[in-house]
């Protein structure tokens, strides 16, 4: 394969070293260049662990990284024009990635399997030796007695459950114990209902409902077709390995004081509950709660958080973007076009390209691909940075049969589309290819994209939180536009828009300010004043759902100008001094609608006119007025006093007429 040293030199602005066979022949080259010290990146990943051994043994202290650029780029049909394409793939892979932070499972053996028949204790009996085993059978036919009663048999149906590897619990009705006097078949004691149990590992033989929401991703819970003997006897090897410290990652980092869910007792935003596959998110009073323990890690619930509050973390944001952004500058600096940026994850994508690569015609030069841990994870933050940066498109590569719903990621693809076709880009340019088919793969990359890429594309560094990012990719974007307008309409349900404030039925009573999770909604501490910021407005409705005048609509959209300013008034009125200190309480119309309405009323007509003066006063004032003419609020007019049964009686011994 062509090695393109020049092009990488001139493009990364670093010394390059080509070799004709590196990984073993010419060990002795690498020796020389970590020799000199420094970071060294090397193209090349199929000797990475003899590399890392060697430079181990040489004690290092530089930065080694590894690029694919074999399979990637040199095996490929187009190789002699991957030149643009090598370089990026080389600069992209020395970007740093933080660390991974874990969450610490622990096994202590204790499993339940849960049958119906004679499998359930077969199976407890061949894992008896390795876990604390009990055995709950659901509706059970005949079953005969074990002879020896190695691990407990109960009876029972789970109609709830809960929890993860080393920390399930079970609610079960119809619970029952065997009787010890079983002859022909297990007799049942009387049953009862509310049973619950925990245990460490739930081995579901049932074929039944699963338990849990994508059971495949529920570390502990392990689930197979009874009717399969091969599925079977791999659930019993993969049930004895589950005994003692676990360790996985923790994909989501979760800032509650962010989240949109609700306030007040109103719901609002609840995206990252619709998408969850695997039920790790619960409401959590005005905030969600995430389970690491529970997390898959699919990004659904990052990708579509509008306010940051759930940012995926394997890795952040931040670094995907730069990883972005040195592939696309690197590509265009070159000499590369029109780069098509291919996100695809390391278990189905990464292996396909590599089918690709040796089997087939291999990536197009302009395809760069971006390895993720899930495609689901990227928001419409990276899809905004990438076109920004220059892309010409963007595709997800997806297995056929995805492990989970894939609703977050096609609507964010939907949004990116109609941002990207409203500002001049194009039409379609980000799709999602779902294939497990290599040369089905390279037909669909092959596809021409017809798109306008930015003229002059940024190059902004992707620095911040989540939401910062988001801001400043989507300012950027508009910035780098073929055709920008000012207003982009998106469809509803879309996390970014304007909250449409009616100003004639808006009484600023700000009960809207205090449920704005994200403080897109604002008063003014020295005016009667409402104010909005649409950069910060995420669409919750919890606005919407507050405003006791239903003054309040949402209308989703990008405002670019509306991102670019400082606070929009949308509603001021005149303040309302207090008539004895002088002090600026409420609003002038408020005040003024409130005397029309208690003109006439008893409390303050005739003799009680001078009353109608503490409507006009500050709360200090009008609490100092009160009490100073020992104002009774109950001192209205006698009321006629209650006539009872005796009153009756009496009248009519007296021959009074008691019907008047």
């Amino acid at each position: 394969m062509p090695l393109h040293g020049e092009t990488v030199a001139r493009a990364c602005l670093t010394k390059v070293r080509t070799a004709d066979q590196l990984c073993r022949k010419e060990l002795d080259l690498f020796k020389a260049v970590i020799g000199q010290g420094g970071d060294v990146t090397v193209g090349c990943t199929q000797e990475a662990p003899l590399f890392q051994e060697t430079a181990e043994e040489m004690g290092f202290a530089g930065r080694l990284t590894f690029a694919n650029v074999r399979e990637q780029a040199g095996w490929s049909s187009e190789a002699k024009a991957a030149g643009p394409k090598t370089a990026a793939l080389l600069a992209a892979a020395a970007v740093d990635m933080p660390p991974i932070h874990l969450v610490t499972l622990e096994s202590d053996g204790v499993a339940l399997v849960y049958g119906r028949d004679d499998l359930a204790l077969e199976v407890g009996r061949r894992l008896a030796d390795a876990l604390d085993i009990t055995v709950l059978l659901t509706k059970p036919s005949a079953i005969m007695p074990p002879a020896v009663t190695d691990f407990p048999v109960v009876k029972g149906t789970i109609t709830s459950a809960k929890g993860h590897l080393g920390a399930f619990e079970l609610a079960i009705d119809d619970y029952a114990l065997a009787s010890p006097a079983s002859r022909r078949n297990l007799v049942w004691q009387v049953p009862r209902n509310g049973a619950s149990s925990s245990s460490d590992i739930v081995i579901d033989l049932t074929g039944g409902q699963p338990l849990f929401p994508s059971p495949e991703l529920r570390p502990g819970y392990l689930r197979v077709d009874p009717g399969d003997p091969a599925a079977v006897e791999r659930l019993i090897g993969e049930a004895r390995a589950l005994v003692g410290t676990f360790d996985k990652p923790r994909y989501i980092t979760f800032h509650e004081d962010l989240c949109a869910h609700s306030r007040s007792k109103i719901t609002g935003c609840t995206r990252c509950l619709d998408l969850c596959p695997t039920g790790a998110i619960t409401p959590n009073g005005n905030h969600v709660a995430i389970d690491p323990a529970v997390c898959a890690g699919c990004g659904a619930c990052a990708a579509a958080c509008p306010t940051g509050a759930a940012s995926y973390a394997l890795p952040p944001v931040e670094a995907v973007l730069a990883r972005l952004r040195t592939l696309l500058t690197t590509f265009r600096a070159a000499g590369g076009a029109r780069p098509v940026v291919l996100v695809h994850d390391e278990d189905h994508g990464r292996p396909l390209i590599d089918a690709l690569a040796r089997y087939g015609d291999g990536l197009p030069a302009h395809v760069l691909p971006l390895g993720v841990n899930e495609i689901s994870q990227l928001g419409p933050e990276a899809l905004a940075s990438a076109f920004a940066y220059g892309a010409a498109g963007v595709r997800f590569l997806a297995r056929a049969r995805p492990k989970h719903d894939l609703g977050g990621l096609d609507a964010v693809v939907a949004t990116a589309n109609t941002m990207l076709s409203g500002l001049g880009y194009g039409d379609g340019l980000v799709a999602i290819l779902s294939t497990d088919d290599p040369d089905a793969l390279s037909a669909l990359l092959r596809e021409p994209v017809v798109a306008r890429v930015a003229p002059t594309p940024s190059t902004f560094q992707p620095l911040g939180a989540k939401r910062g990012l988001l801001e400043l990719s989507f300012r950027e974007l508009h910035r780098a536009a073929p055709s920008p307008v000012d207003v982009v309409a998106l469809a509803k349900g879309a996390p970014f828009g304007k909250a449409d404030v009616n100003g004639d039925a808006c009484t600023l009573c700000l009960a809207c300010v205090s449920a704005c999770p994200t403080g897109a909604l604002s008063d003014n501490p020295d005016l009667p004043m409402l104010r909005f910021t649409e950069s910060l407005c995420v669409q919750c409705g919890l606005c919407e759902q507050t405003c006791p005048e239903d003054a309040i609509s949402l209308k989703p959209q990008v405002d670019f100008i509306a991102w670019n300013e400082p606070k929009r008034v949308v509603k001021q009125e005149e303040p309302f001094h207090c008539t004895s200190c002088g002090k600026a309480f409420g609003t002038k119309s408020t005040i003024d609608r409130i005397a029309a309405k208690l003109e006439g009323h008893w409390m303050f007509t005739g003799a009680n006119a001078h009353r109608r003066e503490a409507l006009f006063m500050c709360e200090d004032c009008r609490v100092e007025k009160v009490v100073n003419e020992s104002f009774d609020p109950y001192g209205g007019p006698s009321r006629p006093k209650v006539r009872t049964a005796e009153d009756y009686l009496r009248e009519a011994s007296e021959g009074k007429d008691t019907l008047n």
